[in-house]
């Protein structure tokens, strides 16, 4: 069986979906092919979010915002949108998952931890259901 793939699709791909990203990863490993972009990439990863995953041991400095395209998001076996409502990519046949989260940007440090918290809590129940024997 081939590696899931998960895109985590957020407007900015600035800070939800970065910070997704970098859980997946860490708890992943090369388990699950991770990808992220945005409806309206910001120009660079917001620093809070950076901060608050630096706090956890997980670098997501070298990562830049990208655009959605339709061939990644075909590409991709499960979707999660993050606030990017009406925008977010609907392709059939995909699995879905709409992630209701605050937005970390313009958010003090403090409520950019929470934010991480609670995505990486979603995120390890998202493994699991993906790999229920890890």
């Amino acid at each position: 069986m081939s590696k899931p793939s998960v895109l985590f699709v957020c407007v900015h791909n600035a800070g939800r979906s970065q910070m997704a990203a970098g859980w997946l990863r860490h708890l992943a490993g090369d388990a699950v092919e991770v990808r992220s972009a945005g409806s309206e990439p910001a120009d660079q990863i917001n620093p809070m979010a950076v901060e608050a995953m630096r706090e956890v041991g997980i670098d997501i400095t070298a990562n830049k915002p990208k655009i959605l395209d339709y061939a990644t998001a075909e590409a991709s076996d499960v979707i999660i949108t993050m606030g990017c409502g009406d925008v977010c990519p609907a392709f059939p046949g995909k699995r879905y998952e709409d992630w209701k989260l605050d937005d970390p940007a313009g958010q003090a440090l403090a409520t950019v931890r929470h934010i991480r918290d609670e995505i990486h809590t979603r995120v390890e129940n998202l493994l699991a259901d993906l790999h229920p024997t890890a």
